[in-house]
């Protein structure tokens, strides 16, 4: 197959995907896109916005657009490991002898909606890193591989704060993307209630498989990247380290800790993915730049002077981002 005939289809599918997850989310099309842009990735990710914005049917949507096993987990402050992993139950053989047999919790899936992840424990939150980064889960005594693909996509609400415990950095790190879902417009609110409350439901169809999705995250890892877009990439994360000779003004002032090395990776493999959804088999300056927010607000540490001053991470990447010039000779930050 040619690499034109590869770029279209991978075009395809992904606008065919977007489309019909357009049948049921209002509006959202860059809440859609950074989605879209994760799972092809192999990321990742986690949706922040307040209750009602559709951060769940947005994930349900996929879930159903996508022909693959797709589990949801509720989480609640009494939910347990096992509850996600799955446990040794005793079962009864025909012979009457009685021996134990592994329970395959939900975490067996492709796509795992982990909603309002951050009202579970610690404890059980943890249940899922190692899931999310090596791709498998140990329980039972047993190292477990999960069937890949494999996606978590987790909603939070950042406003209700009683009875939910904050992600751990290690954890927020291992999300590809960091979607904020904000409120819809007027136009988008009045056509949610046309399609919420005239007594229809609109059917999703299955318009991708699995093979095919592999095959597609396949050819995102074969998308090069010139050697100064790469450094660029690299210059970007190495300017939100605080108190650096390559940091950023504004890193050193309101940061405590800058992107991990996921964050130059996250950056380039969303690139590449932006590339080919415009029919382009090269990754381009202003494709990591469109990649960056979702890419590092969740890597960024702020220290106290930043919480004082109301400063957010978006602005603090928004300012890195006019710092660093793309031609790497030009006079750095």
């Amino acid at each position: 197959m040619q690499v034109e005939q590869q770029i279209q289809t991978f075009r395809d599918a992904y606008h065919r995907l977007r489309d019909e997850i357009g049948r049921v989310i209002v509006g959202q099309e860059a809440i859609v896109d950074s989605t879209l842009t994760a799972l092809f990735a192999g990321g990742h990710v986690l949706l922040e916005g307040v209750p009602g914005l559709g951060k769940t049917l947005l994930v349900r949507t996929l879930g159903e657009a996508l022909d693959m096993p797709f589990n949801r987990i509720q989480f609640t402050p009494d939910l347990m490991p096992a509850d996600i992993l799955g446990t040794n139950i005793v079962m009864e053989s025909p012979g009457g002898r009685r021996e134990f047999q592994f329970q395959h919790g939900p975490i067996f899936a492709h796509l795992i909606l982990a909603d309002e992840i951050n009202r579970a424990t610690p404890k059980t939150q943890s249940a899922l890193l190692e899931a999310m980064q090596e791709h498998q889960v140990t329980a039972g005594g047993q190292i477990r591989r999960l069937t890949e693909p494999f996606f978590v996509m987790a909603t939070q609400n950042p406003i209700d704060q009683e009875g939910t415990y904050p992600l751990p950095e290690a954890q927020l790190d291992r999300f590809f993307f960091k979607v904020l879902v904000g409120y819809p417009n007027a136009a988008e609110l009045s056509e949610v209630l046309n399609r919420t409350t005239a007594g229809t439901r609109v059917q999703v169809d299955k318009v991708l498989e699995r093979q095919h999705l592999v095959d597609l995250m396949k050819l995102v890892r074969e998308v090069p990247v010139a050697s100064h877009v790469q450094d660029y990439a690299v210059r970007l994360v190495l300017a939100t380290h605080p108190k650096t000779e390559t940091a950023a003004p504004i890193a050193t002032q309101y940061l405590r800790f800058g992107s991990s090395p996921r964050g130059a990776q996250t950056l380039l493999l969303g690139g590449k993915v932006r590339a080919l959804a415009q029919g382009r088999f090269n990754v381009s300056f202003d494709d990591l730049q469109a990649v960056a927010y979702p890419a590092l607000r969740h890597r960024l540490i702020l220290n106290f002077e930043a919480e004082a001053e109301g400063i957010v991470t978006d602005q603090i990447i928004a300012q890195i981002l006019q710092d660093v010039p793309r031609d790497a000779q030009a006079v750095t930050v």
